[in-house]
């Protein structure tokens, strides 16, 4: 799987392109992740979106392949949303061109994904969920809101420390023809912003 660690060194290389107001919101993470280790031994993460299908789903899988490129282990992401829908395909699409391999693991009009980003560590499970799913930590993680939407509408997470990170949605470019591009774009952001986060633990 060389392709994502060549994805992975270039995005690196694109940290000035962060902006220092960016920079200070992804700090939080670093610090929310420093802080579980040390108390805890352990960092759970719940990436939160309204309908985790797109952005929640990106931060899930670029926060556990940046832990693991950091070699920051006992980190765990999740991702979760206010309402459960579908994993959309080009949100999928993208982290297939980033180099990551995409397995669907079942039929449903609610796939379950697996997704690959090194071929001896566990695949991240992607499915779309609410945030207080079974599946995910009940107490003790970071929620980390990717949506303004789900940052408004989500006042209070239980058992959870919350973190403000909004990511302007790719659904706008939805049958369009530049909609892998922005999927694209939108991945590329995801993965840069959250490999300077885990650079800093």
């Amino acid at each position: 799987m060389s392709k994502i660690n060549d994805y992975i060194s270039s995005a690196i290389q694109e940290f000035d392109q962060i902006s220092e107001e960016r920079k200070a919101q992804l700090e939080v993470i670093t610090e929310y992740v420093k802080e579980s280790l040390a108390t805890n031994g352990v960092a759970n993460l719940i990436l939160i979106c309204t309908h985790n299908s797109r952005r929640s789903h990106l931060s899930q899988v670029w926060t556990q392949v940046a832990a693991h490129y950091y070699g920051i282990t006992n980190v765990f992401a999740y991702s979760g949303g206010t309402e459960a829908t579908a994993m959309f395909p080009s949100a999928g699409n993208a982290l297939e061109r980033a180099g990551l391999d995409i397995i669907k693991l079942s039929e449903e009009k609610n796939p379950v994904y697996a997704i690959k980003f090194d071929e001896n560590q566990p695949a991240v499970i992607a499915f779309s969920k609410t945030f207080d799913h079974p599946f995910n930590p009940q107490s003790n993680f970071g929620a980390v809101m990717t949506c303004t939407h789900a940052d408004q509408n989500c006042p209070v997470i239980p058992g959870a420390k919350r973190i403000s990170l909004p990511f302007e949605d790719p659904k706008a470019f939805d049958g369009t023809p530049q909609q892998e591009e922005k999927y694209d774009e939108r991945c590329r952001q995801v993965a840069r912003e959250l490999l300077y986060a885990f650079s800093l633990v």
